[in-house]
């Protein structure tokens, strides 16, 4: 009950803060004007999405022993041919394998739904898709969207990825196999949109994905409003890899009002890897993120650049808070891909995270190719202001590295206490610092 507590004290926080915080959306980092959609905070209207099919009405039982995928699915393409409208799941418990969603269709959860995704890998079909930077046949996700404008998923209910077998195949073969990688593992995501424009998901509550909870690819005016994302953080089995939201190569994003408590990243900014990422059609950039009043539990960091990334500007992270979070920001520099991180504005965060701003090299699946042409890799006008955290470990953590630059970097009004202390700023090219305090030294 105490969980749940916060979670809602949380969420009814940030609702508040969210309205007030979308009054002060001006400019991004790079100076260029913010679009008047960003400070819409008009929520979806349901009765407006067209016919709404309730499952139950349609011969979907409300059994959490008894698969129906077909069932489902089958109202999904009816609802399609009819002209599209709203699936709804009432109050109950339905057992399901991989859905998809077709242009026209939206997908609300009434207070008490709860959509259950089966813990058999066989009940998830092997498509297309895109995953860890790369294009390939793999598991499809519990919620499958392509190519639908507008598409939204509402409602107070909640999405159960139902991961714990999938948690326990995983850390298995971690014992056996200590190089296994995450697509060796065989598990799903829960939601997957490609290739989409005007996407909102509001309200939801989405926890124990089998793996990323959310996997945006190419996708444009995304708002996730008042969701809550969670996955196991604390004892046996941890959920691996059950990022909140992955951004690949999207651009024109909201978060706001959201509470995240996930065993790895939180929002995670994606794109593409590799020595000629910029010459790889299926690769792109992350531009134009607003993240706000969210609150953060355990997570790799509030926005992590990285490490499937290469091109990522105008980034805001702002009024947030963490509670043992891993990161405020972390970028994830690959010695194998050239990387141009810039224009990222973090301010007004408070609170317990374990570090605070991490600059570092990451060589994870590292493979350099030869090319004597790479672009040079860098991060470049990053402001940290506002900010009055207690960190568990290190607040600052900005490595130079003869593999980037660093340059451009503004810390005003910073208080951090930490364990281990430190702020050389010395290798960052134009660096200004004012009015900042770590661990009691005035710098």
């Amino acid at each position: 009950m105490k969980t749940k507590a916060i979670i809602v004290a949380a969420a009814a926080v940030a609702v508040l803060s969210a309205a007030r915080g979308a009054e002060r959306v001006q400019a991004w980092p790079d100076g260029s004007q913010m679009d008047p959609w960003f400070a819409d905070t008009a929520r979806v209207d349901v009765e407006r999405l067209g016919r709404q099919y309730v499952i139950t009405d349609c011969g979907v039982r409300p059994d959490s022993a008894l698969l129906q995928t077909e069932a489902i699915q089958a109202v999904i393409d009816s609802a399609a041919a009819s002209g599209g409208g709203v699936i709804v799941v009432p109050r109950g418990t339905f057992l399901t394998g991989s859905l998809f969603f077709r242009p026209g269709t939206h997908l609300h959860l009434s207070e008490g739904a709860r959509l259950k995704g089966s813990d058999a890998i066989t009940h998830y079909k092997i498509i297309k898709t895109r995953l860890e930077g790369q294009t390939l046949d793999y598991f499809a996700a519990l919620i499958n969207v392509r190519g639908a404008d507008g598409f939204t998923i509402t409602g107070r209910g909640t999405i159960d990825g139902n991961g714990r077998r999938f948690y326990d195949e995983f850390w298995l073969r971690r014992k056996v196999f200590p190089k296994c990688t995450n697509l060796e593992a065989l598990r799903p995501r829960m939601i997957y949109i490609a290739d989409s424009r005007n996407v909102t998901v509001q309200d939801v509550t989405l926890l124990n994905s089998g793996f990323w909870t959310n996997h945006l690819y190419r996708c444009s005016r995304v708002r996730y409003i008042v969701c809550r994302i969670l996955a196991p953080t604390d004892g046996y089995p941890k959920g691996p890899s059950t990022d909140a939201i992955d951004l690949d190569a999207c651009q024109d994003v909201v978060v706001r009002g959201c509470y995240i408590n996930v065993n790895d990243d939180a929002v995670c900014l994606k794109g593409g890897k590799g020595t000629f990422v910029d010459r790889d059609s299926t690769a792109g950039p992350c531009r134009n993120v607003l993240i706000e009043n969210v609150a953060y539990g355990v997570a790799g960091a509030g926005v992590t650049f990285g490490s499937e990334a290469w091109d990522c500007s105008n980034v805001i992270m702002r009024d947030c808070t963490f509670r043992n979070t891993g990161h405020i920001v972390r970028f994830k520099m690959r010695p194998d891909t050239p990387q141009r991180y810039r224009d990222v504005l973090i301010e007004r965060c408070s609170g317990t995270p374990r570090r605070g701003i991490s600059v570092a090299p990451w060589r994870q699946f590292h493979n350099l190719l030869d090319r004597p042409d790479m672009p040079r890799s860098g991060v470049s006008n990053v402001t940290l202001r506002d900010i009055d955290v207690r960190c568990s470990m290190i607040f600052y953590d900005v490595r130079p590295s003869a593999d980037y630059d660093l340059s451009g970097f503004t810390f005003r009004n910073v208080r951090a206490e930490a364990p281990k202390g430190g702020f050389d700023t010395s290798y960052i090219k134009e660096c200004e610092v004012e009015n900042v305090t770590v661990n009691g030294v005035k710098y």
